[in-house]
């Protein structure tokens, strides 16, 4: 009974010193899987922000033709607003 004790103590050992092992990698490429994550999201944001500098101006003349009409009506309604309201009047100024 003893010596069946003895030997359930050791495959337990063995099985938790395996375990402790597969935890230290776990671990270790958790951590080396995490630093490369955001290694990778840094230079997601940027060449992502230098792809979208690149393409913003491209993408705004290549939609003007469509908000041609919008900004032109916008324009116009500013001007006949700005010519109704008149010339701007001076602050007075503050006696001393």
């Amino acid at each position: 009974m003893f010596a069946m004790s003895v030997l359930l103590m050791l495959v337990v050992g063995v099985w938790l010193a395996i375990a402790m092992i597969g935890l230290v990698f776990k671990l270790t490429f958790t951590l080396i899987g995490g630093l490369f994550s955001v290694i990778g999201a840094l230079l997601g944001v940027v060449f992502g922000g230098i792809a979208l500098l690149v393409m913003a101006p491209i993408v705004a003349l290549a939609l003007l033709p469509l908000c041609l009409p919008v900004i032109l009506f916008v324009a116009v309604v500013w001007a006949i607003l700005r010519i109704a309201r008149g010339p701007a009047h001076p602050a007075p100024v503050n006696a001393r």
